[in-house]
């Protein structure tokens, strides 16, 4: 079954770090464009940031631009999302997107709190 799936969420204090990631499973993530999302309680659905083909093609939300940083691994058809600095209003269910097959994934949740 084609599908995405994000991994890396969990439970992290303010100033701490997680590391997020979107394989594929079925096709490959190398000439993909994929952009990450992010849900908060309460809140629509927003984005976070965007990864191009070639990958100097980017984008970052203001909320999160100097803190996050896309990169890809293409020999294991992933891409990851380095999440540096997170505040308490970074709670949120994050969800990856491939702009090619219209694919989400399922989402991992981020919990930012002391």
């Amino acid at each position: 079954q084609l599908q995405l799936v994000e991994s890396g969420g969990g439970l992290v204090q303010p100033g701490g770090s997680l590391r997020l990631s979107c394989a594929a499973s079925g096709f490959a993530l190398d000439k993909k464009a994929i952009g990450w999302f992010r849900q908060a309680p309460g809140q629509e659905r927003e984005g976070v940031s965007c990864v191009g083909v070639p990958d100097v093609h980017q984008w970052y939300a203001d909320s999160v631009k100097d803190r996050f940083t896309n990169t890809r691994n293409n020999a294991k058809s992933t891409v990851s999302l380095q999440m540096n600095n997170l505040h308490p209003d970074d709670t949120a269910d994050y969800y990856c997107f491939d702009f090619g097959t219209l694919y989400w994934g399922v989402g991992t949740r981020v919990t930012v709190s002391s």
